[in-house]
């Protein structure tokens, strides 16, 4: 792999700066963005003065405590643009969720958020090793989501050509990456497993191909599926963090030339981490529930919104700003199982150790005479698709899975092709269980 690490001269004052003058920026945008909220959004008006709080409360960046959480349910009750601080004319864009588990979550953006929002995309794009010049093809979804568009015009004020072929006709994916030849790919890594597999259907040596560098974000994943992406492609795979509710993707990417976590532009977002039982804030280096609040945005100022994203907070390293480890789970896609608390993260990591398996799984949970069950569909390696590879493969996966999580699983090895492909985020678990 090439090294992509950036010029020091390119980075962005801030990036180096001293943690003094990054906490005194913080505190100045974060006075700022309390007294938007609570002059221009009756939601943020009501919620601190029902806490006994003011803005005028907010003396040091630990007084942050004293205000209150934001959920998501606080944007789809006030649905669609209660809780915008800027009256709608001057709402330059609208995103908003898909709404599959209620109310779409609507996010709003002036054209200074726009603004903001490609700045740190751009960041992210450069951090990651990208440089002006190069094409980047960007295979995040397009339209209410916020991936495709949040890539792209990060991309163009880097000074990327942009490929915007978003995502789905998976060989239409690998002809353009064959013929345009770009540097840079920006897509959920269960696609790019998806593109992996279409290269290796038509015959094309993956490790061939253009690519330097995959920024690849929108669900959780794990460091095996990295090594399994760079060696797969000879390119380095880096980590961008975002979500919509906050600003979409670009709050956090990982460094190219360390790999060590997720630097968080805390210029533009201060990261908090809590025990998501009590709400009490963790020191840094504890692990916790992740919350941000947004230091910049106009249209949609956020206050502690608790992401449910299970990290910690660490020391920066390539650059000054504070690092989250990479998200392994949320506190709301936990599974419980007979007693037990796993998340599906823990369950991909066991099934990239067994060599006859493919990375493509889903996990199926469902209740027969009033005991939960937790079926694993997951799909053979090309290589190890006969009948007695399969069940050797099935028992190797039970064995890690029920030593080391403690559950029992009925394990479901498919022939190749056998699991459905993602063009999106992966569908990893799907809950059949009633009465809960």
């Amino acid at each position: 792999m090439k090294d992509l690490t950036p010029d020091p001269a390119s980075l962005d004052p801030i990036e180096i700066a001293s943690r003094d003058e990054i906490a005194a920026l913080q505190l100045e945008r974060l006075k700022k963005t309390l007294d938007h909220a609570y002059a221009n959004t009756p939601f943020y008006r009501a919620s601190f003065d029902a806490a006994g709080v003011h803005p005028d409360d907010l003396n040091g960046l630990e007084d942050l405590a004293k205000f209150p959480f934001t959920v998501k349910t606080d944007l789809r009750d006030h649905y669609p643009f209660g809780l915008f601080a800027v009256p709608r004319e001057q709402v330059a864009r609208l995103h908003a969720s898909s709404g599959t588990t209620g109310k779409p979550t609507v996010v709003g953006y002036t054209k200074g958020d726009i603004d903001v929002w490609a700045e740190v995309v751009a960041r992210s794009i450069r951090a990651s090793g990208g440089r002006s010049g190069d094409i980047v093809h960007v295979a995040y979804g397009y339209g209410l989501f916020t991936g495709g568009l949040g890539a792209h015009y990060g991309a163009e004020k880097l000074g990327c050509t942009v490929v915007p072929v978003s995502g789905g006709m998976t060989p239409r994916q690998v002809t353009l990456i064959s013929d345009f030849k770009p540097n840079v790919i920006m897509v959920t890594p269960s696609y790019m497993l998806a593109i992996l597999d279409e290269f290796r259907a038509q015959g094309v040596d993956p490790r061939a191909c253009s690519l330097d560098v995959g920024i690849f974000g929108a669900e959780p994943w794990t460091n095996a599926m990295r090594g399994e992406i760079e060696q797969a492609f000879d390119m380095h795979a880096v980590d961008i963090y975002g979500l919509s509710e906050i600003i979409g993707p670009g709050v956090a990417n990982e460094c190219v030339e360390t790999k060590d976590g997720l630097h968080i532009w805390e210029d533009h977002f201060y990261p908090e981490v809590i025990d998501p039982k009590t709400g009490e804030p963790v020191a840094d280096g504890e692990k916790g529930e992740l919350v941000f609040t947004s230091l910049t945005k106009e249209a949609l100022p956020i206050i502690r919104y608790r992401t449910r994203d299970l990290t910690r907070l660490l020391p920066g390293t390539a650059r000054s700003m504070r690092r989250m480890e990479k998200i392994t789970g949320r506190s709301d896609d936990m599974i419980i199982l007979r007693g037990v608390n796993l998340f599906p993260s823990q369950i991909e990591e066991h099934i990239l150790n067994v060599d006859g398996l493919t990375p493509h799984y889903q996990i199926v949970l469902s209740r027969e005479n009033r005991m939960d069950e937790m079926t694993i569909h997951v799909e053979a390696a090309a290589g190890a698709a006969g009948d007695d590879a399969r069940k050797a493969s099935a028992a190797q996966l039970t064995r890690a899975i029920k030593g080391t999580i403690g559950v029992s699983a009925k394990i479901e090895v498919t022939e190749p092709g056998g699991v459905d492909r993602s063009q999106g985020k992966a569908v990893r678990v799907v809950d059949k269980r009633t009465g809960d």
